[in-house]
């Protein structure tokens, strides 16, 4: 390891952070009676695992979903496709009938535990863990920190350029092309999502900095949330705020407000949930 990046092997600076932040770099035990589950997230972007929406009509932009937007009742092993396994999940946990609104909810999951270990790691080590797809293992079924473990850390500058490379590029861009060509959600609001889920994970970091005394970590934070906002995905997505604290408004909705007894986020662009029209059908969701 290039010990001049800075980056130990355990990724220990980032366990008080807990949770989103943390990153195991070894394989976590495997809870009784279930198949050991870790397969790199190549696998989950991969769209060889076939369309999980015939056909698509709109959400979260005045058309209403239809019979043919419900989960599906039938699931399927972890291992063969993890991410329709999560998104599954997801509409489980939420309550959802609508395949969409899990699809937003699980894309913008992942893509905050992306942001939060390496915008954390920038912020405390001045370094990045490269987190190739296909070193980078998720368990769909776990939660934070569970969910996540890195097989080999490669040590990367610290810089908003190469955060850019190891989250949206390596990433989330994969991850969007999956969930919008398999679900049918609209691009401009899964990169409404991902922008989200940055600032969060920016927020995050800057409040723990500032409550540890860690001021020069709590300026990190902000210039390079601030930074990655510039970059031509995540540019137009939303009004960002990075001093004093980082607020964002975006410019799409993440369907959130959907889920039964749910109201609309803190960013979302609507103030109050809107209206369910009647649904038309071939739209798009966004």
């Amino acid at each position: 390891m290039d010990l001049d990046l800075g980056l130990d092997p355990g990724l220990s600076a980032l366990r008080p952070l807990g949770g989103f932040s943390v990153l195991r770099t070894s394989r976590p035990p495997s809870p009784p009676r279930r198949p050991a589950a870790g397969a790199p997230l190549a696998h989950a972007y991969a769209l060889g695992h076939g369309n999980a929406l015939a056909p698509a009509h709109a959400l979260g932009d005045g058309t209403a979903a239809g019979p043919e937007d419900r989960v599906p009742e039938a699931g399927v092993p972890v291992e063969a496709d993890p991410l329709d396994f999560r998104v599954r999940k997801v509409a489980a946990a939420l309550g959802t009938e609508e395949t969409r609104v899990a699809a937003s909810v699980a894309h913008q999951g992942l893509a905050a535990r992306l942001w939060s270990v390496t915008l954390a790691c920038a912020a405390l080590y001045g370094a990045v863990p490269g987190l190739d797809p296909r070193l980078l293992c998720w368990d769909p079924d776990a939660t934070a920190p569970d969910d996540l473990w890195l097989a080999e850390v490669h040590p990367l500058p610290g810089d908003a350029a190469t955060v850019a490379d190891v989250v949206l590029t390596a990433h989330l861009a994969p991850l969007t092309a999956a969930v919008r060509t398999r679900y049918g959600v609209a691009a401009g609001l899964l990169w409404g999502n991902a922008a989200s889920a940055l600032a969060g994970a920016g927020r995050e970091l800057d409040r723990w900095a500032r409550r540890h005394g860690r001021t020069d970590t709590a300026t990190r934070a902000r210039s390079l949330t601030a930074d990655l906002f510039a970059h031509p995905l995540l540019a137009g997505t939303g009004a960002l705020a990075a001093a004093p604290d980082i607020s964002f408004r975006r410019r799409s909705c993440c369907l959130y407000y959907r889920v039964p007894g749910a109201g609309v986020c803190g960013d979302c662009c609507f103030s109050r949930p809107p209206g369910r029209p009647r649904s038309s059908p071939g739209a798009r969701s966004g």
